[in-house]
């Protein structure tokens, strides 16, 4: 009878992979955040973590499924992480590796490991403004041609600088200063019966709930001088 398969992803299985990644040379720390194994490495030693973690047996991480940047502004001085996400097909396994850097330092380019690289890193300079060194092709992706800034930086303007339209009267796209028609606003979303919290009318129910009175029960009515007690349509 054939073993039972043991799933790769088990706690036992994903604890001795950070273990293994911890001891890669160039790697500070590797822990396992929320059931995912995270490294972080040194910036200039990134290469080389790159390319054991490929070319080791015990990690085979073919691919490169993804390159971000995250920003820290009030981290000095290196305000950005980089972060690698690494996964291996024949050992379904996954690793992230996180570096940190300043918008002045560049990191080295791992296009040379993984060629997909080239895209990542090209949207990470565009959003964040991160230098990449060995990068052949280092340019915008995203953002349209003569932009300035990088719009994923905390400190940019959500309306940005220059807003883009067409000019009939020149035929051609124009960049112009931002211009706000009206100030921002604050929204609460809620439909009008939601959003209505007092009605016409209701000023003495606040009055009795603000005495503590709402709910008690009336006090009965006192017959008039000669009126029946009896209910309307009682046999005598």
């Amino acid at each position: 009878m054939a073993e039972p398969f043991a799933a790769p992803f088990a706690p036992e299985h994903t604890v001795e992979l950070a273990a293994a990644v911890a001891r890669v040379p160039g790697v500070l720390s590797c822990d396992v955040e929320k059931g995912e194994v995270v490294a972080h490495a040194r910036a200039d030693s990134i290469v080389e973590v790159a390319t054991a973690l490929r070319d080791d047996e015990r990690f085979a991480c073919e691919q490169l499924m993804d390159l971000c940047g995250v920003d820290w502004p009030e981290r000095s001085p290196d305000r950005f992480d980089v972060v690698y996400n690494l996964l291996s097909v024949s050992l379904n396994q996954r690793v992230r590796v996180v570096v940190t850097t300043d918008a002045q330092v560049p990191v080295p380019s791992v296009c040379g490991i993984w060629p997909v690289a080239t895209w990542w890193e090209r949207e990470a300079w565009d959003l964040f403004g991160i230098v990449f060194s060995g990068q052949p092709d280092l340019r915008r992706i995203l953002t349209d041609y003569g932009f300035e800034g990088h719009p994923f930086r905390k400190d940019f303007p959500l309306t940005g600088y220059v807003e883009v339209r067409y000019d009939e009267e020149r035929k051609q796209v124009v960049y112009e200063p931002v211009k706000l028609t009206q100030e921002f606003r604050s929204f609460d979303f809620l439909s009008p019966w939601e959003a209505m919290t007092t009605l016409p009318g209701d000023e003495k129910a606040h009055e009795t709930r603000a005495e503590g009175k709402l709910g008690e029960a009336a006090p009965a009515a006192t017959p008039a001088p000669g009126a029946s007690s009896a209910p309307a349509g009682a046999k005598a």
